[in-house]
């Protein structure tokens, strides 16, 4: 896989360490156990698989490259650059201003912006209709363009389905600015409706078999479906795609509901099923199956808590908050900062997003062992920095160093 060139304050010598000694011994990526750092007192399991992904470091080698190649031209992001207020934080130290909020409000407005102004898509993507504004105005939009690879694979398999005749149903948080995207890029080739949940997904099952009055519909779904979204003549036939940070079990549940409904409505066996619901497990991304797997092998390790690294706005990251708090006390936390002392955290509620104190989070015991993971957006050099600042609160814990060195 490619290598890309970002921020060397991103990185962790230990961590960089760890994750290719790990490659080197796993080459088909078929160990998804944990990695053990033992500290005496302390022990801390870091999960197989965390933190930059593929599409996360390449908007990062973009956007810091075009600061780079441009400093006397005005340089916009769309919106935030991935979920991480550290990197977008030093984004903005550079210079760089954002153009909307991430729920797609307006920051400056575009009238303001010149044809020789720098534009940079963020690796959520962004919706034709904005490309179109953009590209009005005289703006070059490709070559600053950083949207996630596996996004923008959706987005091709939608298209194909698509001319298919297929209708398509998006399995995504429908503010998240990378459903937007998925959406507009969608409906532009095919009706499309937006659910959110396995919930949202029976409900429809329910309209789709007559068992809930239609007049309903335009309730549960409104603003999530396209222009002249007809449920009965749209939904004849259709595929799912996703949202590429949600829980990727979960959208395979949805398919699987919605395939037996079509499959119950039509009278289809295996052999037919096809003809009317669109196959399109292959749009699933990699690093988001991957580190919720490596989460899954984590969490069948006893532990006394587990730490979810990443910014309060990373979906990917408050899906493994959600995974581990199923088994074990779990603290979501942006950076060793929202560790005040070994005494009290901060955490932050996924669901309620609510911040919160944790008095005594650590058990006063012979040993303690934590499980750690990373979203897809934190950098590593912020896991390392937890990881330290957690040894710190043990003084008879081996130092630190010691352990870095020997994975050095």
């Amino acid at each position: 896989m490619k290598q890309f060139s970002i921020p060397i304050r991103y990185r962790s010598e230990l961590i960089s360490s760890i994750k290719k000694t790990r490659r080197e011994s796993d080459k088909l990526k078929k160990d998804f156990s944990p990695t053990s750092l033992n500290f005496g007192p302390l022990e801390i399991l870091l999960a197989r698989h965390f933190g930059f992904c593929y599409g996360v470091e390449n908007a990062i080698e973009i956007a810091f490259q075009t600061i780079e190649e441009n400093p006397d031209k005005r340089i916009f992001l769309l919106s935030e650059m991935i979920h991480n207020p550290f990197v977008n934080d030093d984004l903005l130290s550079r210079g760089v201003k954002f153009l909307m909020d991430t729920k797609g409000n307006s920051l400056i407005s575009f009238d303001e912006l010149a044809s020789d102004d720098i534009v940079m898509i963020p690796a959520f993507g962004t919706t034709i209709e904005i490309e179109n504004q953009l590209i009005k105005k005289g703006i070059e939009i490709k070559k600053y363009n950083t949207t996630c690879p596996f996004v923008e694979k959706v987005w091709n398999r939608a298209e194909q389905i698509a001319a298919k005749g297929y209708s398509i149903v998006i399995h995504g948080k429908p503010t998240h600015e990378e459903t937007r995207a998925t959406f507009s890029h969608s409906e532009s080739n095919t009706p499309t409706l937006v659910i959110n949940d396995m919930t949202e997904a029976v409900r429809l099952g329910e309209y789709l078999l007559g068992s809930r009055d239609i007049s309903d519909f335009d309730n549960d779904f409104k603003g999530r479906y396209s222009a002249g979204f007809d449920l009965n003549k749209d939904l004849s036939k259709f595929g799912v795609v996703n949202q590429t940070t949600m829980l990727a079990t979960d959208t395979q549940d949805i398919a699987d509901y919605l395939k037996e409904i079509m499959r119950s409505k039509y009278n289809l066996d295996a052999s037919n099923i096809w003809e009317r619901f669109a196959d399109t497990r292959d749009t699933l991304c990699y690093a988001t199956n991957d580190n919720q797997s490596a989460v899954r092998e984590l969490l069948e390790n006893d532990a006394d808590f587990a730490l979810v690294i990443g910014g309060r706005k990373s979906s990917n990251s408050s899906h493994l908050v959600e995974l581990c708090e199923h088994h074990l006390p779990t603290y979501f936390i942006q950076s060793e900062a929202d560790m005040l002392s070994k005494n009290e955290i901060i955490g932050y509620n996924w669901q309620t997003h609510e911040e919160y104190s944790k008095k005594e989070f650590l058990p006063v015991k012979e040993k303690t062992r934590i499980l750690i993971t990373s979203g897809a957006s934190c950098p590593d050099a912020i896991v390392e920095k937890v990881i330290e600042k957690l040894v710190s609160f043990y003084p008879g814990a081996e130092e630190f160093e010691k352990i870095k060195s020997r994975w050095a």
